[in-house]
């Protein structure tokens, strides 16, 4: 726990108070060669085997310390088809730098920053360090352009496959466009990620639903052999309490991508509390936070320890002066003709009360599938994800396979780039003993 608040402590300097602007500064050269530098070299490094996306942490760290800079960048776009993306998301603290072997003579090596740092340079030198071969094989679908699908549609591009990817909305990214706070994930970096993708020769369908606007059928009339499902979760979860309709209340999802599609341009006035203790929760009262809002408090039914956000996104929304308020749960919504006017939530020792003013009341309390039924008859689990083999995404319906939120119920970005490698050979061990049999 020091380790991960002293790091933070030194990141909470550079917190900015913008909407858009990134919460903590990237590396220079100067920085990134001096923390690569105290790097221990580890043979069989335990900080690559941390990470997920197999990332490689201790090669791309190895290069930069000796200044191979487009060699460490190639390592990471390689691996990680959102490596600029994870660089600012990933939770490190828990994954590569926990596992740091620096962690038991002083502090982890700060993996998450030399990510980053390697990124913005291809970006800035305009690195081209993947080429695709002529797509020659066969055309493949994916379905949605979140984390999962940008990382399965990679992996089938270098692979020499044709693939398209139909996205809902007027922007590519899905979570990582719509979801997440630009001072944590800036627009550019997932641009520039996306632009990578593009680069390999992956088609991007957007406005276009599938299950609505396009069917499964039709995609296969089209001559696509194989459909990937990657649509991520985009219902919000709400709780049954008194006052849930008013007007003023409003859930994470939809808040989030309001404030993202605006670009900073949403003011939010009054009061607000936010429902949950995740980083979308957090995500949410920073937001909020940043856009105006008089008064922003997180309400949580557990402890502080018990809250699944990450340390560095609670210590976030603390510098920014937002109160946490634990151990409480939701009661009633107050309201006076209409609207919000207020909150009111019991304490779990069946004894305190909280009562707060509020003007907005936020439900961040988790995410879940929309109607899967609608894209194709796949059998599905209780919860409404779909049901499949988690690590090779075989569906039930041959030649559709899945990956990421809509399969796990929702985990990292970083988990769902490895579950979109992984499923993306499955896809290609598929095509080819199809191939074979012709």
């Amino acid at each position: 726990m020091s380790k991960v608040t002293s790091k933070n402590q030194l990141q909470g300097k550079e917190i900015k108070r913008d909407y858009l602007d990134e919460a903590v500064h990237g590396y220079n050269l100067k920085t990134a060669m001096e923390e690569a530098a105290r790097c221990v070299l580890c043979y069989d490094a335990p900080c690559s085997k941390g990470c997920p996306a197999d990332t490689k942490p201790a090669d791309f760290i190895r290069s930069i310390r000796f200044r191979n800079i487009k060699g460490a960048a190639a390592t990471i776009r390689e691996a990680n088809a959102l490596g600029g993306c994870t660089a600012k998301v990933c939770p490190y603290d828990r994954l590569c730098e926990e596992a740091c072997s620096r962690t038991g003579i002083d502090k982890p090596i700060q993996i998450g920053r030399l990510q980053a740092f390697a990124v913005a340079m291809e970006k800035e030198y305009d690195m081209q360090v993947l080429e695709a071969p002529d797509a020659t094989k066969e055309k493949v679908a994916c379905i949605g352009a979140g984390p999962a699908s940008l990382a399965c549609a990679q992996k089938l591009a270098l692979s020499g496959y044709k693939v398209t990817i139909f996205e809902e909305f007027d922007k590519p990214g899905g979570v990582l466009t719509y979801g997440i706070i630009p001072s944590r994930l800036p627009q550019d970096v997932v641009d520039f990620d996306i632009q990578k993708v593009k680069d390999l020769g992956v088609e991007f369908v957007l406005n276009k639903k599938v299950g609505r606007d396009i069917s499964i059928s039709q995609l296969r009339e089209q001559g696509f052999k194989a459909i990937f499902v990657g649509t991520g979760l985009w219902k919000s979860k709400a709780l049954d309490i008194r006052g849930k309709d008013l007007n003023g209340v409003t859930y994470a999802v939809e808040f989030l991508k309001k404030a993202r599609s605006s670009m900073g341009e949403m003011r939010i006035k009054g009061d607000v509390v936010v429902i949950g203790g995740g980083d979308v929760a957090m995500d949410c009262a920073a937001t909020a936070k940043l856009l105006g809002a008089d008064k922003v408090t997180i309400v949580y039914r557990r402890t502080i320890e018990e809250a699944p956000a990450d340390i560095a996104e609670l210590e976030y929304v603390q510098a920014l002066g937002i109160g946490i308020s634990t151990k409480f749960k939701p009661q009633e919504i107050l309201g006076e003709d209409g609207k919000v006017k207020g909150f009111l939530a019991e304490g779990t020792d069946g004894f305190s009360q909280l009562k707060l003013k509020a003007d907005h009341v936020i439900f961040a309390i988790g995410q879940e599938a929309e109607n899967m039924k609608e894209i194709a008859d796949i059998s599905l689990n209780d919860n409404g994800t779909i049901a499949c083999d988690v690590n090779k995404g075989f569906t039930n319906e041959e030649g559709i396979f899945a990956a990421g939120d809509i399969v796990n119920g929702g985990k990292t970005v970083v988990e769902a780039v490895a579950a979109g490698k992984s499923v993306a050979e499955s896809i290609i061990s598929y095509l080819s003993k199809k191939e074979g049999v012709k």
